[in-house]
């Protein structure tokens, strides 16, 4: 009798797999919301259609890769436009500055 007793009682503490499954916390949830609006911004942002993403996955994805690719050679052509504008007000200025500081210290 005693070992049915430790048998039972080593079992309650231990759940089944359909438990560990269909169990989830309020954290869980969250972090699932979370992760779903991430997900949309990022899908959003790629301007990626879920009907399409479900009628041809794949496709979708290539399509997806390629307007990032372009937005990606887009945005650096952007920035190397306005750090050479800034460039040109900043290192004459910079150059300046370096050139008061080094004759001022004897």
């Amino acid at each position: 009798m005693t070992e049915q007793s430790t048998t039972s009682t080593s079992n309650t503490g231990r759940r089944t797999f359909v438990q560990r499954l269909v169990s989830f916390s309020t954290k869980d949830i969250v972090r699932l919301v979370l992760l779903c609006v991430l997900a949309g911004f990022l899908l959003a942002a790629l301007n990626v259609n879920p009907r399409d993403l479900w009628i041809d996955f794949f496709g979708t994805l290539a399509e997806s890769w390629t307007r990032f690719a372009d937005f990606i050679i887009d945005s650096a052509g952007w920035a190397v436009e306005y750090f050479l504008l800034g460039a040109v007000l900043v290192i004459p200025i910079w150059i300046v500055f370096r050139l008061i500081r080094a004759t001022g210290r004897q």
